[in-house]
């Protein structure tokens, strides 16, 4: 870990930080109301407003962009009985297809409404989930896109596993912009990116009520996809026993260091307690990792929430988000294929974005944190690559 001695301490446990997340990282600490330092986690990369891999406490203060628009995003892990020579490629693929039928992805939702006791009990006199409720009623047990994924491994333990990297969906996104607006408004605006409510304002009670409705949904939304898989495995292997790890990355809490109550941003970073199991999944293709917390105070108790990004998806692709040829792809198809190691894969143009040389390597992220986790197992990808959106 390396102390940076700016205004307010930067903890770092990344061996490399580019220099776009070092600048975020310097405005940071400069203007906002930091509570005693920031941590900087080992996959930490240029995020809006606040780098992605950052953990953030401020003490009378909540900030929506430091939670980010992917409320909840988070890990799902699920062990299973079968053994890593239980399941052939040819039940895999047959496993992969019912999952395809059952779970949407990219933009796609149900036609119907979904079932979910959470939606009984929203906090319907939030104007904004009254407005994206019944949207989010579609999208319980969707995927979305991005890095967002399912993939099946094979643990270190002998056995299979499955995991899903998916979170709140549209309406997390929609809670974010809504109280970003406001913050830019009403809150305070040291940054342009980064403004925050103060704790005790109807803002901030708004924003904190509808952020946690958002984090129930995202569990669920999982918890959802999570199921539907059970029944594909149910279906082909038959029945089969599954012990489940479930997540959040991306939220705040009210939490006690230092003696201070303070609300601690994890944006893209996973809480590691003494007694937290945590996920921390390696890019497409690379190995993913079941840990046990070590409660190191200095990170506030956190640790990395993946491997972190190397090349922006931009530079990786050559395409605006539009789709648009930019410039020559960073990343060549070919070259993606072959970094899969000989995983069943389909790579194109347009979702290289998503090779593992986008990313940090992820044994050199595990080595940095250390002192935060201790690696209980490791999952790599099972014969077929990730469904991902």
């Amino acid at each position: 870990m390396k102390v940076f001695n700016t205004k307010v301490p930067i903890y770092s446990w990344a061996v490399n930080i580019e220099n776009s997340a070092m600048t975020q990282a310097l405005d940071i600490v400069e203007f906002m109301p930091v509570y005693d330092h920031l941590a900087l986690m080992p996959d930490v990369h240029m995020g809006m407003g606040m780098p992605i891999g950052g953990v953030l406490a401020m003490k009378d203060a909540i900030c929506p962009n430091a939670v980010g628009v992917d409320i909840g995003c988070g890990m799902l892990a699920v062990k299973t009985n079968i053994l890593s020579t239980g399941l052939g490629l040819e039940e895999q693929k047959q496993i992969y297809a019912l999952i395809r039928k059952s779970v949407p992805v990219g933009f796609n939702k149900h036609e119907g409404f979904k079932e979910w006791e959470g939606f009984e009990t929203a906090p319907m006199d939030m104007p904004i989930i009254k407005r994206e409720i019944d949207n989010a009623r579609k999208q319980l047990g969707t995927l979305g896109g991005g890095n967002h994924f399912i993939e099946f491994q094979e643990g270190s333990d002998g056995h299979i596993w499955y995991m899903i990297h998916s979170g709140s969906r549209n309406i997390g996104k929609q809670i974010c912009d809504h109280y970003n607006a406001l913050a830019k408004e009403a809150g305070e605006t040291p940054l342009k990116d980064l403004s925050y409510f103060n704790m005790g304002t109807s803002e901030a009670i708004e924003y904190d009520i509808s952020m946690n409705f958002a984090l129930d949904f995202a569990y669920a939304n999982r918890a959802e996809i999570a199921r539907q898989i059970k029944i594909a495995i149910t279906e082909i292997v038959g029945e089969a026993e599954f012990e489940e790890i479930n997540i959040h990355h991306n939220y705040a809490s009210l939490e006690m260091h230092g003696g201070e109550s303070v609300v601690v941003h994890r944006k893209g970073a996973t809480l590691a307690t003494q007694d937290t199991t945590g996920i921390i999944p390696g890019s497409q293709g690379t190995p993913s990792y079941i840990v046990k917390g070590k409660g190191n105070k200095t990170s506030f108790n956190s640790c990395s929430h993946g491997a972190g990004r190397v090349m922006s998806r931009t530079k990786a692709t050559g395409l605006t988000r539009r789709g648009k040829r930019k410039f020559e792809a960073g990343i060549s198809v070919e070259d993606a294929t072959k970094a899969m190691g000989g995983l069943l894969c389909r790579f194109d143009e347009r979702n290289v974005d998503e090779a593992p040389q986008a990313y940090k390597d992820i044994r050199e992220v595990m080595k940095a944190q250390e002192d935060l986790v201790e690696i209980l197992v490791e999952l790599n990808p099972y014969q077929i690559s990730a469904i991902k959106g």
